[in-house]
């Protein structure tokens, strides 16, 4: 099915994205409950797990943690995270300290993210935070139908189960992958697949995705992963690039101070999806999900808003591609 582009129809596609518009709109409703949680996925592996501060002795072979926490990664009664248990918690470092719980877990950039989005959007609400990240995992164990992404899902859903709406993914994984030329060559395809999967199981097609290009790998096709992370072309999708960031002995995981730093990084790519609340400016909350399994997001409102400003025949282009 196809949609002419004549003078008959510019003013018919005009009009059908801004009833899109207000549809979008009405999806959207304010909220002022102070126990609506702004939900955010934290998946990959173990630079999102957290290693920051978590030291190898070389005598005894035996890692620990140091237990420094900076104050950008404090608890705040304002976030909380899902534990192990599916219960929610007043949110702590090591954010996945029972989640990756084969390792040892430091610093990762979940607290320092949840703490820049509060400082700088003090009206935001509550932020949850779902651990999710295991260390030294490889794309593919992420597939649909694998542990791991069953995992993940198990999680996202029970977080939602008392209200609550998915903000964002965040996420950073593909060290394991720069081990074989193979997976590094595969890695364009599989991480793009499984942003759809998550974006579809979730009933969430355009939800705010941050991905961190890597700062490190394992293996020597470090260059090959990067440049498939740099290239994915998806909408509303965000990547921040962790690369010279610094690293803890031996040059895998990123130092505790990288870890604030890259927290903040990602906060301020999301909250380029989140408007202003300077005064005179509409402020667009998320909606309080009442099916568990269908979390909305603004970044609908704010897509199809920019679909609306483009030129006319850029709209009919677009709904074409929608038919």
């Amino acid at each position: 099915m196809s949609v002419s582009i004549s003078k008959e129809h510019t003013i018919m596609g005009s009009l059908l994205f801004f009833v899109v518009l207000i549809q979008a709109s009405w999806a959207l409703p304010m909220s002022t409950q102070a126990d609506d949680r702004n939900i955010f996925i934290l998946a990959g592996q173990s630079n999102m797990a957290g290693r920051g501060g978590v030291m190898n002795n070389t005598a005894s072979g035996i890692a620990t943690w140091d237990g420094v926490v900076p104050p950008q990664c404090s608890p705040n009664p304002s976030i909380l995270r899902l534990n192990a248990q599916l219960e929610w918690e007043e949110a702590h470092e090591p954010l996945h300290q029972d989640i990756d719980s084969k390792k040892i877990n430091g610093i990762g950039p979940g607290m320092a993210f949840a703490n820049t989005i509060l400082e700088k959007r003090p009206g935001f609400g509550v932020v949850g935070l779902v651990p999710c990240a295991i260390g030294g995992t490889n794309i593919s164990e992420w597939e649909r139908g694998k542990v791991l992404y069953h995992h993940m899902m198990k999680r996202v859903k029970a977080s939602l189960i008392d209200g609550g709406s998915i903000r964002a993914l965040l996420w950073y994984q593909g060290e394991s992958d720069t081990v074989n030329l193979n997976d590094a060559q595969s890695y364009q395809r599989r991480i793009h697949k499984f942003f759809l999967d998550v974006r579809n199981d979730l009933q969430s097609p355009l939800l705010p995705i941050i991905q961190v290009a890597l700062a490190s790998g394992e293996g020597p096709y470090v260059d090959i992963v990067r440049q498939a992370q740099l290239d994915i072309d998806l909408l509303n999708l965000r990547t921040v690039d962790a690369m010279g960031l610094p690293l803890e002995p031996p040059g895998l995981h990123l130092t505790t101070q990288a870890q604030v730093n890259l927290g903040q990084m990602m906060a301020h790519s999301f909250l380029q999806f989140v408007p202003s609340s300077k005064p005179g400016q509409q402020v667009v909350h998320p909606t309080r999900n009442e099916a568990p399994t269908r979390p909305y997001n603004c970044a609908f409102y704010i897509s199809v808003k920019i679909a609306w400003l483009m030129p006319i025949d850029q709209n009919v282009q677009r709904l074409n591609n929608l038919l």
